[in-house]
């Protein structure tokens, strides 16, 4: 049998330290295993910006409505203003551009009838129809005008369009709504200075 070349030997020999050495296969396995871990990782991060997104809406919605509920006496206007400007800041540090607010006013007569005294929308949020009976979507639920009837349920809503972060995953907006019910703090009406 006739003896190899020395470049087939050199070549030989380097393919058989190459499969015993083990020193590379830390590396390639964490090649392989990268993209499902970046994917992850990056997936991780927008839905927990999603979520804690969501929960500003929330706190936003209960901080006004709470607010308006304490209120003893008239309301006036620029307290309102106030009141939808601070809940903006909630928002940082996130853009407020996209933040729409409502809040109602509405009386619920013996019957669980419900009617709107007064309703202001902020930053594009549509206002009820004053005098009217409350309609949205989200209608208020029928335990809350039982234990209205003959007063008041003050009713604070809040949504945002939320685009995600990077796009990767989510392609579409996620759009948030929450709305919260509050009886009156002073178990009375609760006007509004700048009426209807």
């Amino acid at each position: 049998m006739r003896p190899l070349p020395a470049s087939l030997r050199r070549f030989s020999a380097t393919l058989r330290r190459f499969g015993r050495a083990q020193k590379a296969a830390a590396a390639v396995e964490f090649a392989l295993i990268l993209p499902v871990m970046l994917t992850l990782y990056v997936g991780s991060i927008e839905l927990s910006a999603a979520f804690s997104m969501d929960q500003r809406v929330i706190t936003i919605a209960g901080t006004v409505g709470d607010l308006v509920a304490r209120t003893n006496g008239t309301l006036a206007a620029s307290d309102l203003t106030n009141y939808f400007q601070a809940a903006q800041a909630i928002m940082a540090p996130y853009s407020p551009t996209k933040l729409e607010q409502v809040v109602s006013v509405v009386a619920v007569d013996s019957s669980g009838n419900t009617k709107v005294e007064w309703s202001v929308g902020y930053n594009g949020g549509s206002a009820q129809t004053c005098g009217q009976p409350y309609t949205t979507v989200h209608p208020i639920p029928t335990a809350m005008t039982n234990i209205s009837e003959g007063s008041i349920i003050i009713v604070s809503e809040a949504s945002y369009v939320y685009p995600p972060l990077l796009g990767l995953f989510f392609k579409n907006s996620f759009n948030f709504y929450h709305q919260n019910f509050y009886l009156p703090r002073y178990d009375k009406d609760i006007p509004y200075s700048s009426g209807c």
